[in-house]
This record gives C-alpha cells, sequence and structure tokens, in this order.
C-alpha cells in the first residue's frame, strides 16, 4: 500500500511543475517582442491554452488620458465580439480594480461579468471571468480577465499562479511601454538630423539661385549680350522651382502626422465639425480610446479627408456619416453619402480618386470595398489589420 505522505509529495511536484511549465511558456511568449500589441496577443493564446480556459482579454490604462481601453482579446463570445460597442466603457471589475477595492477586481477574484450578465444568446455559457490586477511599482497599469464557463471558484494554487501571470503581464507592458518611449526619442533625434541636412541642402540651392542671379546683373551692368543674361535667369528660375519642390516633399515627409498631438477620433471630429457647403457631417467612433500608430492614423485620416471631398465635390451629398470601429483585431472605417451614386463598371480611371484612396488602404495592409449605384449614394469601406 502506497504511502499517503508520499503520495501527496509527488502530486505537489507534479503540480509545480505544471506551474513553471506554465510560467515558462508564458514568459518565453512576452519575451519575443517588444511590440506592446504582439507581446500581449501571445500571453492571452499562452494563457487560454495552457490554463485550458475559454476567453481572455486585456483591458489597459492609456497612459496619457487615464481611460481604459481594451487592448487584447481572445475567443471572445459573439455577443461581444459581435458587438464592439460592448467593450466599451466601464464595468464591475474596472471601477473596483480603479478604486482599489481588494474585495473586488483590484484583487484576484472571480466576479459576475456585467458586460454578460443581461444576455443570453451569443454567450458561450460565459458568464463568470476572473480579474488578475496589472500594476508596475505600484501604478495600476489594466486588468487581465480570463474566463471559463464552469467556474465559480479559484483554488489558492490557481490565484497564486494568475498573481504570478499578472506580474509577468506588467513587466511586459512597462518594458514595452519604455521601448516604444525610447523608439519615440529616436525618431525625434532622427527628424531633427534630417532637419538640418535639408537646411544644408537649401542653403545650398539658394546659393547657386544667388550666383546666377549675380551673373545675370553683371552681364546687364556690362551691355553683354541679352540672351546670355535671360540664360542665367532662367537657370535661376530653374533653380528655384528644383528647390521649392525639394523643400514642400521634404517638409511633408518630415512633419509630425497632421493630427497635430490629436487622437484620430479627435481629428475625425473636429473634421466633421468644419461646415463645407452646407453639408452635414457626422461621426460616430466606437473603440476609439485605443492606441494606433502614427502611420495608421495618419493614413486613415488622408482616406476619410479624400473621401469627403470626393462626396462633396462630386456626388452632391447634402449628409456625410463616418464610422469608425476599433478593436484589438482591426480599425473599420466607412464614409456613406446620400450623393448621386454612380455605375462602378462606367468609372473612368481615376473618377471619385478611388486609386488613390485603394493604394493607401493598401500601404496600410487594409483593403477598401466600395458600395454604390446611380441615384443610391456612396459607401467606402475601410478596413486595416491591427496584429
Amino acid at each position: 500500500m502506497a504511502d499517503p505522505l508520499l503520495q501527496s509529495d509527488a502530486a505537489q511536484l507534479q503540480r509545480r511543475n505544471r506551474e513553471l511549465s506554465i510560467l515558462n511558456a508564458i514568459a518565453s511568449a512576452l519575451n519575443r517582442s517588444v511590440d506592446l500589441e504582439a507581446a500581449l496577443q501571445a500571453t492571452l493564446v499562452q494563457v487560454a491554452d495552457l490554463l485550458d480556459l475559454r476567453t481572455a482579454w486585456i483591458w489597459l490604462l492609456h497612459e496619457s488620458n487615464g481611460e481604459f481601453y481594451l487592448a487584447a482579446a481572445q475567443n471572445l463570445p459573439p455577443a461581444l465580439a459581435d458587438n464592439p460597442a460592448r467593450m466599451e466603457g466601464s464595468c464591475y471589475c474596472l471601477d473596483t480594480y480603479r478604486d482599489g477595492d481588494l474585495n473586488g477586481a483590484a484583487n484576484v477574484n472571480v466576479v459576475t461579468c456585467t458586460r454578460l450578465k443581461w444576455l443570453v444568446d451569443g454567450t458561450d455559457g460565459l458568464r463568470y471571468h476572473a480579474c488578475i490586477p496589472l500594476y508596475a511599482h505600484g501604478k495600476q497599469l489594466g486588468v487581465l480577465n480570463v474566463a471559463s464557463p464552469d467556474w465559480r471558484e479559484l483554488a489558492a494554487d490557481d490565484l497564486r499562479l494568475l498573481y504570478t501571470v499578472g506580474d509577468l503581464l506588467s513587466i511586459a507592458v512597462e518594458r514595452a511601454r519604455l521601448f516604444a518611449r525610447s523608439a519615440q526619442l529616436g525618431a525625434l533625434e532622427e527628424r531633427n538630423r534630417l532637419a538640418r541636412e535639408i537646411h544644408d541642402t537649401l542653403a545650398q540651392g539658394l546659393t547657386a539661385i544667388a550666383l546666377q542671379l549675380e551673373s545675370a546683373d553683371a552681364l546687364l551692368e556690362a551691355n553683354a549680350n541679352p540672351m546670355r543674361s535671360y540664360a542665367a535667369v532662367g537657370k535661376a528660375l530653374e533653380l528655384a522651382r528644383i528647390n521649392l519642390e525639394e523643400a514642400r516633399r521634404s517638409v511633408l515627409d518630415l512633419r509630425a502626422a497632421p493630427l497635430e498631438g490629436r487622437t484620430l477620433a479627435q481629428a475625425l471630429t473636429d473634421l466633421a465639425k468644419t461646415p463645407v457647403n452646407g453639408v452635414a457631417v457626422t461621426l460616430t467612433a466606437t473603440g476609439a480610446g485605443r492606441p494606433l500608430s502614427p502611420r495608421v492614423e495618419v493614413g486613415l485620416y488622408r482616406i476619410v479627408q479624400e473621401a469627403l471631398t470626393n462626396a462633396i465635390r462630386h456626388a452632391q451629398a447634402r449628409t456625410i456619416a463616418i464610422t469608425l470601429i476599433t478593436t484589438p483585431e482591426s480599425i473599420r472605417c466607412s464614409i456613406t453619402d446620400d450623393g448621386c451614386g454612380f455605375d462602378p463598371a462606367t468609372v473612368t480611371q481615376g473618377h471619385y480618386g478611388l486609386v488613390g484612396l485603394s493604394e493607401r488602404a493598401r500601404l496600410l495592409g487594409g483593403t477598401l470595398a466600395l458600395h454604390t449605384g446611380p441615384g443610391l449614394g456612396t459607401r467606402i469601406e475601410i478596413t486595416i489589420p491591427l496584429k
């Protein structure tokens, strides 16, 4: 007959080995990338798989405004995945975490998910989730939620394991943010260096123009052949045009994002408020608190800006609706007008600027879809993957 004490020791050793294996897998996933989104998504995959959970998602506090945004999600039930608006705003676990309630979500705990509480269909049987608080040096970072349909209570070992997972995730978040800030400083230094080089280039160009004009002036004073003076002035004009074009190109390439410190949603809100020929423009934004890369923000802003211009100039639209939906997986934007519409099969090359709009979407790794018809208005839909 086996010794119960030895059996207990063997079971405890097996449990410890499993915990170490899980933590090692999660740590390895976090160390593969300093990109925040990639690190978060990799963690969710590992957490859901290794802990045999159905669903997981991460809320983070925005560094600039202190608001929560959905940073990553894994296998959200249809009731939440198909309705991004339900994953906006506050809820019980976020409120208690922000308030520091140690009996609520500021501590690892299983709570009823208030986002699913009153739903019947599309929940995949989920009603509860565990809340794992994320802290760095006492500073609140966010919350990791993990869920399984049969959860009611967590054992002490599970709580301890989730605490450690939360600590690993917190370290990864801080590391990714520090790396991003370092990259921004590096980009600023590089921009300043390029600005100095441009200044030197323009100075050389202006010097060449001045030499040509001085030559023309000297030729005129010497009563030389007028054609020689005309040639010098013509050369100066040519150099001026070349340098002006170079200056414009360089400034456009190096300037900060045209959003001027605003988020994409804020910039589009201001764009919609600007009255143009009496056209009413409205904006509906979901998930707007989620940070985006400057490249995606600028690209989408330019697409919307150009689509609005086309609708106002060519479609005789009176109302235009912009819809922006941001999730951890993608950002979707649609621009819908009530204008005259057109038959896409008869569109001449370049009409409505569609080639340029499609090219911008493609350069962002996304797609553009056009829905229109004579007398039916026009809807342009852009989808940009964020993973």
